[in-house]
């Protein structure tokens, strides 16, 4: 019986592993087609090309699609209590705005309050660390020379923050806009995609297929975001205990530095060794916050997240790091915050149709 596209094997990681010492023997010459690897070159290179151009319209359609994926189980439960779909795809998109606004407004007068701290900030680095005194007068130098050789650094940086949450909030509004018709549209596309195939047992594997993957990258969304919720937690907690006050800021901020694999917690320990030798007064108690937050890191991303994920979603970290700083510099931190879900939804979709197992097993950790 002829095997279909669309069944899909799961990951080809499960067989024996192959010593590639044994390979190389018997290795032969790759054959390909010049023109077909020219073409596919051409076609990535257009892709990507297009996506940096056009990345202020295609960020709010690609944030959108993800969190459909990621507010799916929330439409299917309303759905189950005969909750029509538009009122349910309104209420979840009132409950992420009100989320949205509520936490920017709990956190704005704290992050308000240490940026006006920075430009003394300086100074009183080099009154507790004046063994590091050249490395901070380098690093006080530099930020001379972008603020323009103007002193009052916090006016600019507060200029900064003020243009990023305006565009901030412009792509907001589209995303939802976006995420609402989504949500609303349900399975419109699987249903116009099914009545375009032709064979009904393509049609029932077509469905099977789009079903799992959903539900693979809806449980790999949904775990990830309750996790990095429970570090934010966990972080203010932590934040409040040491004395450093603003739990809520520090909580928001290593919720969303947790989305950045690797790179986020670098940044995230470094802000708060920062931070601690600012806000409080003993020397070694000051590391205590980005102590506790690098504690936290590792015994969720080390033990509870590979443990709730198992080996099926665990990714290349030499990938993951190219896809950050690749993503990083394509669309900037919102590319950066992106690029492991795409990479991980990449993997699902390739885990779960057989000619692209060889793609899911090659981005596998």
């Amino acid at each position: 019986m002829k095997k279909s596209i669309f069944s899909g094997t799961g990951p080809t990681s499960k067989g024996t592993p192959v010593d590639i010492s044994d390979l190389t023997k018997e290795a032969g010459p790759l054959n390909a087609d010049p023109k077909l690897v020219i073409l596919t070159c051409l076609l990535i290179l257009a892709s990507l090309t297009a996506a940096y151009v056009a990345a202020e319209i295609l960020l709010p359609i690609i944030l959108a699609f993800v969190l459909k994926l990621l507010f799916q189980p929330a439409m299917r439960q309303l759905e189950s209590l005969r909750v029509p779909r538009p009122v349910a795809a309104l209420t979840v998109i009132l409950t992420l705005f009100g989320l949205i606004v509520g936490l920017g407004a709990a956190v704005s007068g704290p992050a308000s309050s240490w940026a006006g701290r920075l430009p003394d900030g300086i100074e009183r680095l080099q009154q507790r660390l004046h063994f590091l005194s050249k490395p901070i007068q380098t690093f006080q130098n530099f930020m001379h020379q972008i603020d323009g050789g103007q002193a009052d650094v916090g006016f600019n940086l507060s200029g900064i923050l003020l243009q990023g949450t305006q565009h901030f909030a412009s792509g907001l509004f589209e995303t939802i806009l976006i995420l609402f018709f989504l949500l609303i549209s349900g399975d419109t596309f699987l249903r116009r995609t099914v009545e375009i195939i032709p064979r009904f047992s393509d049609k029932r594997q077509m469905v099977a297929l789009s079903q799992q993957i959903e539900q693979d990258i809806s449980a790999y969304l949904v775990t990830i975001t309750i996790m990095n919720g429970l570090v934010g937690l966990a972080t203010g907690t932590a934040m409040w205990a040491t004395g450093l006050g603003d739990p809520i800021l520090w909580g928001v901020l290593a919720f969303i530095l947790n989305y950045v694999p690797i790179l986020g917690p670098f940044a995230g320990v470094a802000i708060f060794v920062f931070v601690g030798l600012l806000g409080i007064d003993g020397t070694w108690t000051a590391f205590l916050p980005a102590g506790l937050y690098l504690f936290i890191h590792l015994i969720e991303g080390e033990i509870v997240t590979p443990m709730l994920l198992a080996r099926r979603f665990t990714l290349n970290p030499v990938l993951v790091i190219l896809s950050l700083i690749f993503w990083f510099w394509m669309w900037g931190v919102p590319g950066a915050i992106l690029a492991v879900p795409m990479l991980a939804i990449l993997k699902i979709i390739c885990d779960e149709i057989a000619p692209l197992n060889s793609i899911g097993h090659f981005l596998e950790g």
